[in-house]
């Protein structure tokens, strides 16, 4: 008899898939460099093309614009926080779980995890002044808030109410949005109490305080 067909799952990516991420990385590091050293205005799309050396027209097959090009490396500390999140074992509280994942997701253990937080400071600086660069932030944003309602979906339950899932997914996600921002702008040489590990977990409990299935399993 033969075996069931088993479907690709989103957590085995295919080799043209990986392909596909690793090329949109590279572009993104690359306008994010060109961003640090010139400026969003004065940067153009064929510059970083050039510079990630892909051709211009692979660039557009990936991106609409230059300040679009950063959405993966903006997106990276998302991913990684919803991954930990995801990781959490039954039982956790809900709480726990999100100040835990987001923590250990800040606290910069690797390599990568270092990387991805000086370009978001870097690009989170730019943004102030580029309200193009702001609206692919806030896009990003958007988009990891939709993402996680199902993670939080998990860990609350199958008797939780949508409503209040969807309002824990929009208040952690900005959570870590304004900390995020407030981390970006201080100095370098920033005191431990505005680390961003510790500014996220400030604003998780400043923001999720009064919703039910947070406070529920303190």
């Amino acid at each position: 008899m033969s075996q069931p067909h088993r479907s690709r799952t989103a957590a085995s990516p295919s080799l043209t898939e990986r392909r596909k991420a690793a090329t949109q990385l590279d572009i993104a590091r690359a306008a994010a460099e060109l961003f640090a050293m010139k400026g969003p205005d004065g940067t153009t799309a064929e510059e970083i093309a050039g510079r990630a050396g892909v051709a211009l027209r692979t660039f557009y097959r990936y991106f609409r614009s230059k300040q679009d090009a950063v959405g993966p490396l903006l997106s990276s500390g998302g991913d990684r926080w919803r991954a930990l999140l995801a990781e959490a074992g039954p039982g956790t509280g809900l709480s726990q779980a999100l100040e835990s994942a987001a923590v250990a997701s800040l606290s910069t253990p690797d390599d990568v995890a270092g990387e991805g937080l000086r370009w978001t400071r870097g690009l989170l600086r730019a943004a102030q002044d580029d309200p193009a660069l702001r609206a692919v932030w806030y896009r990003v944003n958007q988009e990891s808030e939709e993402k996680l309602v199902p993670v939080v979906a998990r860990l609350a339950g199958p008797d939780a109410d949508p409503l209040e899932v969807r309002l824990v997914a929009a208040a952690a996600t900005d959570a870590i949005r304004v900390a995020l921002e407030t981390w970006a702008v201080t100095g370098e040489k920033a005191a431990e109490e505005d680390s961003p590990a510790r500014l996220v977990v400030r604003c998780l409990r400043e923001l999720t305080g009064g919703l039910r299935l947070v406070t529920h399993g303190r």
